[in-house]
């Protein structure tokens, strides 16, 4: 069956973010007194890579004991990151060259991503993301439901006009991961986090998008 769109991920999978994210987070609580070990924060950032704010601040907070409201705690992270994005957001490596690949094959494109509309939008200034994928840039705000939740998906599918079944996704989270899976589609994980047990639930692995080839894709499923 020859694929007819490839459905990406934002963070971690089109920009690089995560440490941005990260460091968010670790200052966030350290702000609080939290101070983690080496193995708490890797613990602690695998479990909010990917699942989006609301869900990830209420983990922090019921983890640790956190007295402040989830907005409150959801306004500082956002903050906090997005002072990182001005100075320190680019391209994961070998994005731009795969695009290209995908535009010369006549595949249709989307971003399906946790991220709420404020940090797309900066995104987009900063990296002008509707050069590459137009209009179809859904977020958050167009579902309401973070992944693992299939709704992104689904909405992005339909947005370009395709099954879900003719699609394939790229993500590099576990809750990505599920929730291309729950909407039925072909995942690809992409170990930019250097951590292929999050991506174990993926049909396919790669290290980066250097060990794509969009010839190989269409016939992998």
């Amino acid at each position: 069956m020859k694929i007819k769109a490839i459905i990406f991920d934002m963070d971690g999978t089109v920009i690089d973010t995560e440490h941005i994210w990260d460091k968010a987070t670790k200052d966030l609580l350290a702000h609080r007194n939290v101070i983690l070990n080496h193995e708490e924060y890797i613990k602690v950032m695998n479990h909010t890579r990917g699942i989006g704010l609301t869900p990830g601040c209420q983990y922090l907070k019921e983890c640790f004991n956190i007295t402040d409201e989830i907005p409150t705690l959801i306004q500082e992270l956002r903050k906090r990151a997005h002072q990182g994005f001005y100075t320190d957001l680019r391209f994961i490596e070998g994005f731009t060259n795969f695009h290209r690949l995908v535009r010369a094959q006549g595949l249709k494109n989307g971003i399906a991503t946790n991220a709420d509309k404020g940090t797309v939008h900066i995104v987009n200034q900063a990296l002008k993301l509707n050069q590459f994928f137009g209009k179809h840039i859904y977020d958050i705000t167009h579902v309401q439901r973070p992944k693992p939740d299939p709704a992104i998906y689904l909405h992005t599918a339909a947005a370009l006009g395709t099954d879900p079944a003719d699609c394939i996704a790229i993500e590099d989270s576990a809750h990505g991961v599920a929730a291309a899976k729950n909407a039925g589609i072909f995942c690809i994980g992409i170990n930019t986090a250097k951590n292929r047990d999050n991506l174990k639930q993926a049909d396919l692995i790669i290290e980066g998008y250097q060990d794509l080839d969009l010839i190989k894709i269409s016939t992998l499923k």
